[in-house]
């Protein structure tokens, strides 16, 4: 290969112009070794924040990332598998129900997930608040756990797409995170890495979402599909509404005890709604003629549930953390609630403990919020609107703070928006 100097490459980039796929591949592997420096990675990122990547730059970008490590090897499993990556929103405990329920139906779901970060839970926190339970498994354990099992929930390795933790890492002090391009490579590198043979993408769009705009999400979710099809994953996507938060629950242990209401056929509508909808979608990619509501009802997909919890050291029948301090947030008007925002839900969810606003940050089990109403339901003066939970007396207060006015009372009736807005298919 050439040798390439990182100033013409950033140049390049910078005029609008064309990267050629061995200078990206020049300048991916110099930064990974300590060749290229981090100001001027910071530099192409810029660049690429505002001008973009081509469909060739970004398949040559997303390669090189997921060459920078290993791949998990799925192949020779008994089922065939599937997996779901959500962008991330307030309340959205989907995965916890999702995997095992699909596992149910008869296929592998090998789910790599993650933290949460400022106002948007993670996954892997809200298993963490089951006793025993834990989120790093070998790629050996993982194999053994899908074809014992059928589903795993678990930490990505560290070998997997490592390059793109290092531009993680720089993106989120460089104001480039919200870059279609990159964010698409970033998510499908370590999809497409994971092995997995189809792949369901859940956009969350709306007030709580990364992603406020319906038009920028069809394109995330129009390029991560086509990036998954041209590397050989059947990949849909599905846009859906983060308005308000998903389900009632927001919280760690919070979101983990509505997951099993779900599963034991309880819970909220729209969580049953959404879990359906994906999971659908999920056996049809992988040509499993089963309907998951069958699996949902029977109690098939808590079975694997507990299994799954199980297996990796949890007790799926253990009490979970109970927050020491308790609020309720009561409204002050009758009326119909017209909206419930979201982001100022999540961001008192944060305040409480339940969040995080760097990576190394703990996070609390026990704290968040209930939503005790929902948009449309007519409520009265006095009537409590959400119950808090914190550790102390404090946080209890940051919260109530943030919570003040996430409620918009009228005097009309109004109908909920819908959930499920467009499927993304290439």
């Amino acid at each position: 290969m050439n040798y390439f100097s990182a100033v013409d490459v950033i140049t390049t980039k910078r005029d609008d112009g064309v990267l050629s796929d061995d200078a990206i591949t020049w300048m991916l592997d110099a930064y990974e070794h300590g060749e290229v420096a981090e100001e001027q990675m910071s530099a192409l990122l810029m660049a690429i924040y505002f001008n973009g990547l081509s469909d060739r730059e970004l398949n040559t970008w997303t390669d090189r990332i997921i060459e920078s490590g290993e791949r998990l090897e799925l192949t020779g499993l008994s089922r065939p598998t599937v997996d779901k990556h959500s962008t991330g929103g307030v309340g959205d405990k989907i995965s916890l129900i999702l995997a095992p329920l699909v596992a149910a139906c008869g296929a592998a779901v090998p789910q790599l997930s993650g933290r949460g970060l400022g106002h948007t839970g993670g996954t892997l926190d809200k298993l963490e608040s089951i006793p025993g339970w834990r989120a790093f498994l070998s790629n050996d354990e993982i194999r053994a756990q899908l074809d014992s099992v059928g589903a795993v929930i678990c930490a990505a390795g560290q070998g997997l797409a490592p390059v793109d933790r290092k531009l993680y890492s720089l993106r989120d002090v460089t104001a480039t995170v919200a870059s279609i391009p990159l964010i698409s490579s970033s998510i499908m590198s370590k999809k497409i890495a994971e092995g997995t043979q189809a792949l369901v993408l859940d956009v969350k769009v709306g007030r709580g979402a990364f992603i406020k705009s319906f038009e920028q999400a069809r394109e995330l979710a129009t390029t991560m599909v086509r990036l998954g099809t041209d590397h050989g994953v059947a990949t849909i996507a599905q846009l859906t509404s983060m308005n308000a938060p998903l389900g009632r629950a927001v919280g760690n242990a919070l979101e983990v005890n509505e997951s099993v209401d779900v599963l034991q056929g309880h819970g909220p509508s729209d969580v049953r709604e959404l879990t359906l909808a994906l999971a659908r979608i999920m056996v049809e990619l992988v040509g499993i003629d089963v309907d998951p509501e069958t699996k949902l009802d029977n109690g098939s997909g808590y079975e694997v549930y507990q299994r799954m919890i199980r297996a990796q050291g949890g007790d799926p029948d253990a009490t979970l953390p109970v927050a020491a301090c308790r609020d309720d947030v009561v409204n002050h008007e009758d009326g119909v609630v017209h909206s419930i925002d979201a982001l100022a839900v999540g961001i008192a969810a944060w305040r409480l403990g339940a969040g995080r606003a760097r990576k190394e940050d703990p996070v609390s089990a026990a704290a968040g919020v209930v939503c005790l109403v929902r948009e449309g339901e007519a409520i009265s003066e006095g009537q409590p609107m959400f119950e808090l939970h914190a550790d102390d007396q404090a946080h209890l207060q940051q919260g109530r703070d943030a919570i003040a006015n996430a409620v918009v009372i009228g005097e009309r009736s109004v109908n909920a928006e819908p959930l499920l807005l467009e499927r993304i298919t290439n």
